[in-house]
């Protein structure tokens, strides 16, 4: 009687050489492929319909190890289980298990990668690093990110979070989002220990009971003008950068980022691209006199594209140079950013120039969506009587000794 299983032997597998299917019983047979490749495949039918799964090639699977295979297949028949689905389901359950076990700090540097291009600025990325680093990979960093719960978010948190309140709120907010990603990519399953809302604002403080808004100490605008004559009475390219940045009000990051491309000298106006600006809108900033001036005697010294060159070559300013200025000067209370709130007080306190008009000498957006679709300018015509009235008044320190200066509705002096 002719064999029902086992009809192969070691010596034929060798020996066959043409393409083919050579069964070797229950389901079990050797495919030669046209190429002369040879594997092992089960063949089972479900629902009428033939299926054919795989079991490796020849080479590496021997002849008993197929006839292995092949049993434990039908044996899954027996119970009614599909073989194929079987495999692809310890596979997905492999898969998972191998992903679970990325950790913490695998998932912050793909996060940060995948987002960074998004982000204005190289310094932006590094900040990201730079809190992490500190306070969330000594505890997470080579823990699997489908381990982190909320016990080690409070490890993490409580350390800083009545004492460095704001770099808290930070930490906890980058770790709520790499843990959100990190399940969007099936690493981890459930709620996200890193989220406040009914998660840690019941575990922690509200963080208007224990952080107090610290806006940049800003010099009053009474005193802005005093402080230009003792600045200009200072040399380098900080103290040139400094006094443009009191000028036209703008952000560090604007100025010292500044290109000559950006300048129109003819029409005297600096054009920020958006891509610089925290808005992500383009922005137009009329100069003053005095304002050009600085570009001219910078522009008669530069020898790269940056109006305001750092001291390694091609680099522009450094960020912390104009504060060393302070610094230096004496006015460790006071910061560059500061001098935006002077102006913004200034405009508000003694000129009649309307709030819009001064919101966007400072680059903020105006108004609600709705609004903003109808108002397509930026004012820019408006503006350039209030910075050359603001140079006129950086530029008077007689006027900025307590004198109350009435003004037009221009903002033009009465009787000046």
């Amino acid at each position: 009687m002719a064999r029902t299983i086992g009809r192969l032997s070691s010596l034929a597998v060798g020996r066959l050489k043409n393409p083919g299917l050579y069964p070797d019983g229950g389901g079990l047979y050797l495919q030669l492929s046209a190429l002369g490749g040879k594997s092992w495949v089960f063949r089972y039918k479900i629902n009428g319909r033939t299926r054919e799964m795989g079991l490796g090639p020849a080479h590496t699977v021997t002849l008993t190890d197929a006839r292995q295979k092949a049993a434990e297949c039908r044996r899954m028949r027996v119970d009614r289980i599909d073989p194929i689905e079987a495999r692809r389901s310890e596979e997905a359950k492999s898969r998972l298990e191998a992903a679970s076990a990325i950790s913490f700090h695998d998932c912050a540097s793909a996060y940060i990668e995948a987002h960074r291009a998004g982000w204005k600025n190289a310094k932006h990325a590094a900040q990201w690093t730079a809190t992490l680093n500190t306070y969330a990979e000594p505890i997470i960093g080579n823990l699997p990110i489908a381990a982190v719960n909320t016990a080690m978010m409070r490890r993490i948190l409580d350390p800083i979070w009545t004492v460095k309140p704001e770099t808290a709120g930070r930490v906890r907010g980058r770790l709520e989002r790499i843990i959100d990603w990190a399940t969007v990519q099936g690493y981890r399953n459930g709620e996200n220990p890193a989220r406040w809302k009914g998660h840690l604002d019941i575990l922690l403080p509200k963080g208007g009971k224990v952080r107090q808004v610290r806006h940049h100490a800003a010099m009053p605008y009474s005193e802005v003008a005093a402080f230009m004559v003792a600045l200009r009475e200072q040399d380098g390219v900080a103290v040139d950068a400094l006094q443009f940045t009191i000028l036209t009000a703008a952000r560090t990051g604007e100025v010292i980022g500044a290109i000559w491309d950006e300048i129109n000298f003819d029409n005297a106006l600096w054009i920020v691209p958006a891509s610089r600006m925290k808005g992500r809108r383009v922005h137009r900033v009329p100069l003053s006199v005095p304002a050009l001036n600085i570009l001219k005697r910078r522009k008669a010294l530069s020898v790269t594209e940056f109006i305001f060159p750092g001291a390694k070559r091609k680099r522009p300013l450094s960020n912390m140079a104009m504060a060393k200025v302070l610094d230096r000067l004496g006015y460790c209370d006071a910061t560059v950013h500061g001098f935006r709130s002077s102006f913004r007080d200034w405009t508000s306190e003694r000129t009649s120039y309307r709030w819009e008009v001064a919101e966007a000498a400072l680059g903020h957006a105006i108004g609600n969506k709705v609004e903003a679709a109808y108002r397509r300018g930026d004012l820019l015509e408006k503006r350039r009587p209030m910075m050359n009235d603001w140079a006129a008044w950086c530029g008077s320190p007689t006027k900025a000794e307590g004198k109350v200066v009435q003004l037009n509705r221009a903002g033009d002096a009465i009787g000046a």
